[in-house]
């Protein structure tokens, strides 16, 4: 099972029911800098107008999220974990308007009990 994981095998918790861990890894995680586009924000000043949740930055942050989930994963399979634990999500700006999101956790190699 290790070197391949599932979704279903990340938790934000330190612990996987149903499974014991065997091997610990080290942290492991996946990077994305975005920026926002001239376009998006110009789009997302016209939703701002009218209230409500701004889609442009939704759908941009979540696309972000999505990307440094797969790479911290990418990074986890490298490693031959089968599964991370203690995920976390971060973000921060790196200079107006280019925000960096980073993913990551704990890879591990785990058993079912």
């Amino acid at each position: 099972m290790a070197g391949r994981v599932e979704k279903e095998m990340v938790t934000t918790a330190f612990d996987l029911p149903g499974y014991r861990v065997v091997d610990n890894l080290g942290v492991v995680r996946g990077i994305v800098v975005r920026s926002r586009s001239v376009v998006g924000n110009f789009v997302a000043g016209i939703q701002t107008i009218f209230g409500g949740n701004i889609t442009m930055y939704t759908e941009l942050c979540e696309k972000a999220r999505g990307d440094a989930f797969k790479l911290m994963l990418e990074h986890a399979e490298d490693r031959e974990a089968n599964a991370v634990i203690g995920m976390r999500y971060d973000a921060n700006e790196v200079m107006a308007g280019v925000t960096e999101v980073l993913a990551y956790g704990t890879a591990v190699r785990v058993a079912r009990v």
